[in-house]
């Protein structure tokens, strides 16, 4: 590039913000840009706006945070848009995004079927170059990362795994046209959120399901609601919801007990536990007490309580002990619990099998099915691998890019994962993650954690465009004070003794650390907030 700054921001096609994906924090960021008076532009790998709920068409696909708080809280958007369910499947989910295409207008502003493959900022222009697979390119003053947490799919290195005369398919890589699964053998690999979700939709109609299990998860009883009648159909309560999620630990319309569980009875801990297990949803999780995070033996009692609920509904002894052993696995709740209507039951029918991969794990993927190390053979039509993500920072290395140095994203955290606030990067000047690593992300409710991040970066920018500042960085201490921060929390709570997505755990090789702040919302804002009330403390202008 070798125009000088004031050429090229006298002449577009240079934009105030380019953001990289048209999920919530995409459509939110562009939605409440434009109405502060940027330009800006999302540039979207899929065809359709939605996210994770645009790439993610598998059977049974359900959303685990209830209405009203799964949505924007833009009056207008939410005002006039009727849900069926309080835990709405994918279609229902893709009809709100239309409508909020449709009344916020975002599609003008958003470039489909486009992959971003590289972003290098200019330090003499304080501009970021962004490049796209076509080989079109465009000058930016931000660059805003809106690629989600869950974008980059895994697919373990089984042997053999291109040699499968069946059909294979990724959760997350599911085709848009119909899989004829009825009267078929079908495995899964993998009981994470997208496995427990398919199982329990596809076990009821397949000849035969095979359920390869490495660790048990510790899910929880959804409680589906319909009836218009009930509370998450008033709108009247909407805002008042939305309030609430920025007063909790995970951003929810609840949460945790006001009594600790130190100070209560036995009898008054069975009574929280059954009305949080009757109520549904994360309730148990983050309506009980808050020393179950931190407190082993509060944490035992707890998991005591639903492997017992569990354990009821299992009929097989050896399936029971795979599904709810009587030891916990880990702690509960530092593996994320899904939410299930009908996950264990499905264990109960004769035509479903499940293999511990622990005791007996996966050696090769021969022509025919699946072989494991206790020499069992199973022969399958259909492998549908529930194998999760590269959580929090796959997404974004997925890109190639530099700062003005030449160093990569991927350089940077080659040693660890380190961002200031959760929202910027030192040596990467006028870039934004959102819902990304080292935030409250996988701790909270989605929307409420992209909401105030993007509030406050945003609130940055209009302070930096009020001032004539053209760039704005993080302070490398004050990154490193943050990484503390975050690694600090984890280390006092009991997330940092399970083997989670949470810490890197479940892909080979991956480093390791933290990478979402447990400290829950209202510390992030806090922290957030101070930040901005003591002039952006921790930032560099130019």
């Amino acid at each position: 590039m070798s125009a000088s700054f004031s050429e090229i921001i006298s002449n577009p096609p240079m934009l105030d913000g380019v953001i990289i994906g048209a999920g919530f924090s995409g459509l939110y960021t562009l939605w409440k840009l434009r109405e502060v008076g940027f330009s800006v532009k999302i540039l979207e790998l899929g065809s359709a706006i939605g996210g994770t709920w645009y790439h993610n068409r598998y059977p049974g696909a359900r959303v685990d945070s209830g209405i009203p708080i799964y949505q924007l809280s833009i009056e207008k958007a939410w005002s006039n848009f009727e849900w069926s369910e309080k835990f709405p499947g994918r279609e229902e989910i893709l009809r709100y995004f239309e409508h909020l295409d449709k009344t916020l207008d975002l599609r003008k502003d958003i470039e489909f079927n486009t992959r971003v493959v590289s972003a290098t900022f200019d330090e003499s222009l304080h501009l970021w170059e962004v490049k796209t697979l076509s080989g079109r390119s465009m000058l930016t003053r931000h660059l805003i990362l809106c690629v989600g947490s869950c974008s980059k799919k895994y697919i373990p290195e089984f042997s053999g795994l291109n040699k499968f005369r069946g059909q294979l398919y990724h959760s997350a890589d599911w085709p848009e046209e119909n899989v004829p699964l009825r009267g078929k053998h079908v495995a899964v690999v993998g009981t994470g959120a997208s496995g427990v979700q398919i199982i329990q939709e596809i076990g009821p109609i397949v000849d035969h399901l095979t359920v390869y299990q490495r660790t048990p998860n510790l899910a929880l009883p959804l409680r589906q609601t319909k009836s218009r009648d009930v509370p998450f159909a008033q709108r009247s309560q909407y805002k008042e919801a939305f309030a609430k999620t920025r007063t909790t630990f995970g951003g929810m319309d609840f949460d945790f007990a006001p009594k600790t569980f130190s100070d209560s009875t036995p009898q008054q801990r069975k009574s929280l536990y059954e009305s949080t297990w009757a109520i549904g949803g994360f309730n148990f999780a983050l309506a009980n007490y808050a020393e179950i995070y931190f407190d082993q033996s509060a944490n035992n009692a707890v998991y005591a309580f639903w492997r017992d609920k569990v354990r009821q509904r299992v009929k097989n002894e050896a399936t029971r002990d795979l599904l709810a052993p009587l030891v916990q696995p880990h702690p509960f709740g530092t593996k994320r619990p899904s939410l299930e209507q009908s996950y264990y039951e499905v264990f109960n029918q004769n035509n479903v099998d499940l293999i511990n991969v622990k005791e007996s794990p996966i050696l090769e993927i021969i022509p025919t099915g699946i072989k494991t190390a206790d020499g069992r053979h199973v022969e399958v039509d259909v492998i549908i691998l529930a194998t999760g993500f590269d959580t929090n920072t796959g997404g974004i290395l997925n890109i190639s890019i530099k700062n003005g140095g030449g160093t990569s994203i991927a350089e940077k955290w080659g040693q660890r994962t380190s961002t200031f606030l959760g929202i910027t990067v030192s040596g990467f000047p006028n870039m934004f993650l959102l819902y990304g690593p080292q935030a409250p992300t996988a701790f909270s409710n989605g929307p409420t954690c992209i909401e105030i991040q993007a509030d406050w970066m945003i609130d940055l920018m209009v302070d930096m465009r009020s001032k004539k500042r053209a760039r704005v960085e993080a302070d490398k201490q004050a990154e490193d004070v943050w990484v503390a921060m975050v690694r600090h929390v984890w280390e006092i709570s009991l997330f940092r003794k399970a083997e989670s997505w949470y810490q890197g755990a479940n892909i080979p090789g991956k480093r390791r650390e933290p990478l979402n702040f447990a400290g829950g919302i209202p510390a992030y804002r806090k922290t957030l907030n101070e930040c901005r009330d003591e002039g952006y403390r921790g930032l560099h202008f130019k």
